[in-house]
């Protein structure tokens, strides 16, 4: 119950004494209000007010399930889409190889989006050096120069450019498992080296010692890389055992040409399809967002804005055709992690507080109250008949967090969260109407640096 402030209890926007004590007053004399600090006080609040009918009623079962496979762990770092994408390529690359488990190496993919995104910064700092050093994209790019996190573009900018090996010929180190100590180290010579490149434009330098100074700088960062994650291989030898015990081997491959083999389908084939219902955008249009890449000359991050409907009912189309669906979301709003359920009522927060919380998710958007903080995958739809044919009322998530939580690292995303918290999927263009393809081929409107719609790069 909101109290609203009087003059005998406010004088010139002060918190007086009169207030502070009518407010503890009215806390006393409130129906509900020190019972649910009895219950907070010694439980999370997760844990009182969470909805037991939702979750009792979420059922994990699935009329259409594609996975049957184990997931993977990220473990202590920000790489949920480099997982997702390379989950999402996952199942073709088990089928021709005729296994029942197998990985792509994240640790390879890792180290070259790292060691293009440094200089993809670089590159950034010199075109901002004639600006003043509190200009507002400046600190921003040096706030966050190299974070984990990344888009859908920028995976297929690493892939296109690098490949891909099998796990075993770049395994995981302490490093790519828990990235934090890596990535201050990084993050230290980087800005080092944002200072020494716009000092050498400060005082004339050509362009050549610009781009020397810049090379030393990058010659450092993959030796320390290297130090961290172990050498990218430029060749290996690849052979195997399938799941009926007959022997494989393809020889000594690149990292390219491995990806060829593999790879069933082309990454660049996906459009990056979003669902941003502010007013400062538009449905049917696509946007970018500035200075948001990791491979200078590579494809720049684009979107493709939908309502929520269409985007759902790409997701659904491609489900039912038997592919995965990579996607991006507000992870943590109404999760159970432990059960594995999402639901848009899954924690009745403002019973507790009697207060009010509730946001469109436009406005949650502009108010800084959500964005896109994790990717994973799509592996199955819960599919009933409605009033205008079928339609989801569940989705199947593959996360990359281990097996512990969830049904065995497997969650279920009752459709109402689809509404409110999901944001971003990577759709084949041939499920794209004729309509939405024209529309892709429309040069994308500049977001701002800090635009929330490439939030997903910015995770640690």
């Amino acid at each position: 119950m909101a109290i609203a402030p009087t003059p005998e209890t406010m004088t010139d926007n002060r918190l007086t004494d009169e207030y502070i004590a009518q407010l503890r007053l009215d806390f006393q004399s409130h129906p509900t209000a020190q019972l649910m600090q009895n219950a907070v006080t010694r439980n999370s609040i997760d844990l009182v007010s969470r909805n037991h009918r939702v979750v009792a009623a979420t059922d994990h079962s699935f009329s259409n399930l594609l996975d049957s496979w184990k997931v993977t762990n990220q473990k202590q770092s920000g790489r949920c889409w480099l997982f997702a994408g390379l989950n999402l390529f996952r199942p073709a690359a088990m089928e021709a190889l005729n296994l029942k488990a197998f990985e792509f190496s994240q640790n390879y993919t890792l180290f070259w989006d790292k060691f293009e995104r440094a200089n993809y910064f670089l590159e950034a700092m010199i075109e901002t050096a004639d600006r003043e050093i509190d200009d507002r994209t400046v600190a921003f790019l040096l706030e966050r120069p190299l974070d984990d996190g990344g888009q859908w573009n920028m995976f297929v900018n690493i892939i296109r450019k690098h490949g891909i090996v099998p796990k075993y010929a770049m395994p995981e180190t302490q490093s790519s498992s828990a990235t934090r100590k890596m990535n201050e180290q990084l993050l230290a010579r980087l800005r080092k080296g944002a200072l020494e490149v716009r000092s050498c434009l400060e005082v004339g330098n050509a362009s050549e010692q610009v781009q020397a100074t810049k090379e030393n700088i990058l010659g450092e960062v993959y030796r320390m890389l290297c130090i961290h994650l172990g050498t990218p291989p430029t060749e290996f030898d690849w052979q195997w055992n399938d799941k009926d015990k007959v022997f494989h081997n393809d020889g000594e491959m690149t990292p390219l040409e491995f990806t060829k083999r593999y790879f069933q389908t082309d990454p660049q084939d996906y459009v990056c399809i979003v669902n941003d219902p502010r007013s400062t955008s538009s449905y049917n249009n696509t946007y970018t967002v500035e200075f948001l890449g990791n491979v200078v000359g590579g494809d720049v991050v684009k979107y493709l804005n939908v309502d929520v409907q269409t985007m759902k009912q790409l997701t659904m189309a491609t489900l039912l055709d038997g592919e995965p669906v990579w996607m991006g979301c507000d992870v943590g709003k109404m999760m159970d992690r432990k059960e594995g359920v999402w639901d848009v009522d899954l924690f009745e927060y403002e019973d507790v507080y009697d207060a009010e919380l509730t946001l469109t998710k436009a406005e949650r958007l502009d108010y800084h109250e959500t964005l896109m903080t994790h990717a994973m995958l799509f592996t199955g739809v819960d599919v009933i008949e409605g009033e205008n044919g079928q339609r989801a009322r569940r989705w199947r998530v593959e996360n990359s967090w281990g097996d512990e939580n969830g049904k065995k690292g497997f969650y279920t995303m009752n459709d109402s969260w689809f509404d409110e918290f999901m944001f971003e999927v990577a759709i084949h263009k041939k499920y794209l109407s004729a309509e939405l393809l024209a529309a892709w081929d429309l040069q994308p409107t500049p977001l701002r640096p800090w635009d929330p719609m490439g939030a997903l790069a910015r995770r640690s």
